[in-house]
Order: structure tokens, then C-alpha cells, then sequence
């Protein structure tokens, strides 16, 4: 357990539908206490597998479990590394077009009908704005993973460059999964709920509603640039380590992971 104080709270820039949820710095290292539900289990599940996967290490954020104190209440949560270079910052796509053009990026994807073209617009102004080449592969790593896990919380607020006190820019490695599997239990995808239903209720936020239309399109423009090597075993194995939460929580994830696996059956790379 680690004890957390006032002066260690992050001002929390990027926005979530879902609400503020506490994050801290201390050190070289960032926290995260659930709000909703499990986000921490999602954060840790979710980074964890990635490891089993085409990533390399440097594309994502590892999130392992922790128990945060602070004032007078234990939180469930996790904690990472802080991956930000010194001079470097995390800048939204939402705050970076504001700052080009002078207004919002997601009115502007949303003006232009077809989801295709929406992708298409989004992809040419970020590579536009930062110079960086093959943003739409690097989407589309953001799409599978988002389809897969169910992380309904990828809107422009909540997809990011990096960004030095020059005016570079870098890709960010991936973070932020806390929305996903179901994790919001106190509003939208209560735990007693029918997982089959609550599933079909999840919503992507990028460029259209549902999560397979956006991967099919990021998928034909772009190529597949994701694959995945875990298994059943693996995630019972990760699920040992969640003894803070309730066996109907793990129970719930690892058969909302099941149903993905076989659902998104091309996506996994046989283990040599």
C-alpha cells in the first residue's frame, strides 16, 4: 500500500466521459484510484496482455496493481512509470487542433458523413500538425485494441502526441485503458447485469459508434498492425495477482476476454 497526499494529485487535462478520476505523482512513478468500478483491473489486465502481443515494449504503458491511501480512504487502483522525457508533455489531439485551427477536432470529424472519411481527415491533420508519418497504423493499434477490450473512452479528448518544448513531436505509448471490460460498474454495466447484453451496449467514440466498423476501416486503409499471443492460461495467471478484487469481478473479465478471443479469432499469432 502507498499513502498518497494533496500535493502528489495531477491536474487531470484530459477530459472522460465518465468523470475526474484521482491520479497522483510521486516520484518518478503515477497512481490511479478506481472511480467507477475496476479501471485499475482493466489498466492491468489490459497492459498486461499486451505484452503478449506484436507491441514492442516501448508502445504502451505497464500498469501494475496498487493500494492508494489517501486522507482517509484505501482505493483500488494502479500505479506506472512516468514515461514522459524531461521537457516532453502529453498534448490531446482534442487541445492540439484547437490550438492550429481554433476549433474542436471532434465537430470537425463529425461534419464530414462517412465514417471512412472521417478516419481519412483525422489521420492527414495529425500527420499535418506533427509531421509524424503512419498515424493511421498507429490508430489502428488503438482500434484493435479498443474492439477487443471494450474500452469505450478513446474519444479526441483521450488519444495524444507527444510533444517537446521545440515543437517535436513523438507517438505516445499506449495508456488510458481503465474504460474498458466492462469496468464501469456503478453507472453503466452493473455487475448483476447480463454480460451478452452489456456487451452489445458498449460504443466506440472516435469515429462512429461501433468498434468493429471502425477496426474494418482502419484495418482496409491502414493493414492490421496488431496481434495477439495469449491465452486462457495467461489471463487465469494475471487474475492471481487481483486478490483486492471480488471473484465476481474476475469472473466477469475473464469471460468477457473469453467471448473476445474467440470472437476476434485472426487476431492471435500461434506461440512458437
Amino acid at each position: 500500500m502507498v499513502d498518497l497526499f494533496e500535493q502528489d494529485i495531477l491536474k487531470n487535462d484530459r477530459q472522460s466521459s465518465k468523470g475526474n478520476q484521482l491520479k497522483w505523482m510521486n516520484g518518478n512513478l503515477w497512481y490511479k484510484a478506481d472511480y467507477t468500478g475496476y479501471e485499475g483491473l482493466s489498466e492491468y489486465i489490459i497492459s498486461h496482455l499486451l505484452k503478449y502481443s506484436t507491441l514492442s515494449p516501448e508502445e504502451y504503458v505497464l500498469y501494475d496493481l496498487e493500494q492508494i491511501r489517501y486522507k482517509e480512504t484505501v482505493y483500488c487502483g494502479v500505479r506506472s512509470n512516468n514515461f514522459l522525457k524531461e521537457g516532453w508533455q502529453i498534448i490531446t489531439l482534442e487541445r492540439l487542433f484547437q490550438s492550429f485551427f481554433g476549433k474542436s477536432l471532434y465537430k470537425s470529424i463529425y461534419q464530414i458523413t462517412s465514417n471512412e472519411g472521417r478516419l481519412r481527415f483525422l489521420v492527414e491533420q495529425v500527420e499535418r500538425m506533427t509531421g509524424l508519418k503512419h498515424f493511421g497504423q498507429y490508430l489502428n493499434k488503438l482500434f484493435t485494441i479498443d474492439a477487443f477490450f471494450l474500452n469505450e473512452d478513446r474519444h479526441t479528448h483521450n488519444i495524444a502526441v507527444l510533444m517537446d518544448g521545440e515543437g517535436k513531436f513523438d507517438y505516445c505509448p499506449i495508456f488510458d485503458n481503465g474504460a474498458g471490460l466492462l469496468s464501469d460498474i456503478t453507472m453503466d454495466y452493473p455487475i448483476e447485469g447480463d454480460i451478452y447484453y452489456l456487451m452489445k451496449c458498449v460504443s466506440s467514440k472516435t469515429i462512429c459508434c461501433d468498434f468493429d466498423e471502425q477496426l474494418d476501416i482502419s484495418e482496409e486503409l491502414y493493414g492490421n498492425q496488431l496481434q495477439f499471443t495469449f491465452t486462457k492460461k495467461d489471463i487465469q495467471n494475471l487474475m492471481l495477482g487481483a486478490e483486492n478484487y471480488s471473484e465476481i469481478v474476475k469472473g466477469r473479465v475473464m469471460t468477457l476476454l473469453y467471448l473476445q478471443m474467440h470472437k476476434y479469432g485472426y487476431l492471435f499469432q500461434t506461440k512458437e
